[in-house]
């Protein structure tokens, strides 16, 4: 018996370290590390602050110690971040040494600082998240920088599935609108989603802020990360296009767009690619989809708004979803801001950046009046 249970036990530990199942969603935040201060070094994937398969002899040549990551060299750097976290830093505040990054670890939410090339990768993989701040309702958040569009607006909460209440806000007056398919960050459909719902809304949309993640909403990046991890895509996929399918009942709308930041933007392009009556994409720095075979499914506009400093969806990421499209000919325009980091149109953190939030903003609503009125 205790036979049988030892060779389980190195089973199960050895098909962990092989498996790694990369994350389908584009959480930005946040969406958007490690152990803290080298509790990463018993992962297949990482050694130190890099990837094993950039370093000569893999792991096995690190684990030798014939290859010293930087990380380990100087024993104040580790002792630096393990005193931070004793010390009760909180995590958007920790420092990392010169030359590193700081990310989360996506399994358990502990810090670790990479080597900024390896960084897009691990997050790419699902392995790392982006480190972004708690979120804060910010007095200069977008929906008050922005002027509101002519129309007066009417909202309710909608139970549109059996456990989604989404937030709908429309033109106060009697008509005919395009529809718009809004989709939270990872923190979920919070007052600051509800607050963009209206702003869009007064341009003269019925706009539906679903809810993925039935009524949980998070006020700390590690109850974001959290959520995103027992998020279903497919689940996901199908709340959406019961959002669709109520608009459609409900409004008849001439056309139906979509829009998400983060998190949402991955959804956002999931939406797209899983519902042909769908007519303008937006995506906010979501995570993408490069493979032309499966782009092939959009056959209507799409609009990206993406950031230079972003390491988990990559300028270059970004230039191959754009070739991508174009070589499908879909119709597309693609913007990276300079200078500036994931979550830049977040207004809780110091990534905001007002101007580039509002040029961004202003894209968006061109594109939406283009394609959807």
């Amino acid at each position: 018996m205790k036979l049988k249970i030892i060779c389980t036990i190195i089973f199960s530990v050895l098909i962990f370290s092989v498996v790694l199942t990369p994350l389908s969603f584009g959480y930005g935040g946040g969406g958007g590390g490690g152990g803290g201060g080298g509790g990463n070094v018993l992962d297949p994937l990482v050694c130190g602050d890099r990837l094993c398969s950039e370093i000569p002899g893999g792991r096995d040549a690190w684990e030798s110690k014939k290859i010293i990551p930087s990380t380990m060299k100087t024993e104040s750097s580790i002792a630096s971040l393990k005193t931070q976290i004793k010390n009760g830093v909180s995590t958007d505040s920790i420092k990392c040494a010169e030359g590193l990054e700081l990310v989360l670890k996506f399994s358990n939410g502990q810090p670790v600082c990479l080597k900024p090339n390896s960084v897009s990768k691990l997050i790419e993989r699902g392995w790392a998240i982006h480190i972004l701040p708690d979120y804060e309702k910010n007095k200069d958040n977008n929906s008050e920088i922005f002027a509101l569009g002519e129309f007066k607006v009417d909202t309710t909460d909608v139970n549109y599935s059996q456990n989604s209440i989404g937030y709908l806000a429309k033109p106060a007056i009697d008509g005919q609108f395009p529809a718009i398919i809004m989709i939270h960050e990872w923190w979920g459909l919070n007052e600051n989603i509800k607050d963009m719902a209206e702003k869009l809304a007064s341009h003269g949309y019925v706009v539906f802020a679903v809810d993925l993640y039935g009524g949980q909403v998070a006020t700390t990046s590690d109850e974001a990360r959290q959520l995103v991890g027992s998020f279903d895509k497919e689940q996901g996929i199908e709340n959406m296009n019961l959002a669709t399918s109520y608009l459609q009942e409900q409004y008849m709308p001439e056309k139906i767009g979509s829009i998400g930041w983060c998190f949402g933007g991955g959804q956002s392009l999931n939406l797209a690619l899983s519902n042909e009556n769908i007519d303008a994409t937006v995506i906010y720095y979501g995570q993408l989809v490069t493979e032309k075979e499966t782009l092939s499914a959009i056959n209507w506009p799409v609009l990206g708004i993406f950031a230079e400093l972003d390491q988990g969806i990559t300028p270059e990421m970004v230039n191959e979803f754009e070739d991508a499209l174009n070589d499908l000919e879909i119709t597309n325009e693609i913007h990276i801001y300079p200078d500036v980091n994931h979550a830049f149109a977040n207004p809780s953190g110091d990534r905001y950046a007002p101007e580039a939030s509002m040029d961004a903003w202003q894209k968006t609503i061109e594109f939406l009046e283009m394609n959807l009125k």
